[in-house]
């Protein structure tokens, strides 16, 4: 494809975008950033037309095979649980259900500091409406292939080095955007726009900087 090609690919995209966007969003309780862009994008949901399916993927599954440190992978040994019951929730009910067990799980994991553990699980469970036998298969290794196959339709859309969140939308997939504090209302629209924006053009890959702000959960 040449450069003329891709130009007119991207100025064809800013015409004929769909009215109604329906995106991909891919999600570890664990992950504190994806925590934020989740709060995001739901207040994008607000101000844009746009719809989004919520989708497993697993921070111990993508980092089992690499060097990474002692603290990091202590972190990983507690993340299969959550993933797991969320997957089992999945099964038993549908994907409307992860978003409401992913946010209480989220909120007591980053928000209250709660460990990751079965009275945690059980409690999201409670509050999600769902059936807390459930938290039984935090340690059931039998979900772990579907999360894989869950995780992978996500991940192989952005390649390697890659993690959550990840966002797919207009037959563009990305990982980010990675942001410290969820912005709200109309501004977390525009900032939706920069990225459709982005995603139009077919030469685009990568805009990054330092992070120098702790994260903010509010």
């Amino acid at each position: 494809m040449s450069d003329s090609d891709g130009a007119a690919e991207y100025r064809a995209a800013e015409v004929v975008a769909p009215c109604m966007t329906n995106a991909d969003f891919w999600l570890d309780p664990a992950c504190p950033f994806a925590w934020i862009t989740s709060r995001w994008i739901l207040e994008v949901e607000k101000v844009r037309d746009i719809q989004v399916t919520w989708n497993i993927m697993s921070l111990a599954f993508l980092n089992e095979d690499k060097d990474v440190s002692e603290e990091y992978r202590s972190f990983l040994e507690t993340a299969w649980q959550p993933v797991r019951v969320l997957m089992a929730a999945e099964q038993k009910y549908g994907k409307d259900v992860v978003l409401p067990l992913y946010t209480a799980m989220g909120t007591r994991i980053h928000l209250e500091k709660q460990d990751k553990d079965r009275a945690m699980i059980e409690a999201s469970l409670e509050e999600a409406g769902l059936d807390v036998g459930l938290a039984d298969a935090m340690d059931d290794i039998s979900y772990d292939e579907a999360i894989r196959t869950s995780h992978r339709a996500g991940m192989d859309q952005v390649g390697n080095e890659v993690g959550t969140p990840t966002i797919a939308f207009h037959g563009a997939a990305f990982f980010g955007p990675v942001i410290s504090k969820a912005p709200r209302g109309e501004e977390a629209g525009r900032l939706w726009d920069a990225c459709v924006t982005l995603s139009a053009y077919p030469h685009f890959y990568e805009l990054k900087r330092a992070r120098d702000k702790a994260l903010d959960f509010s």
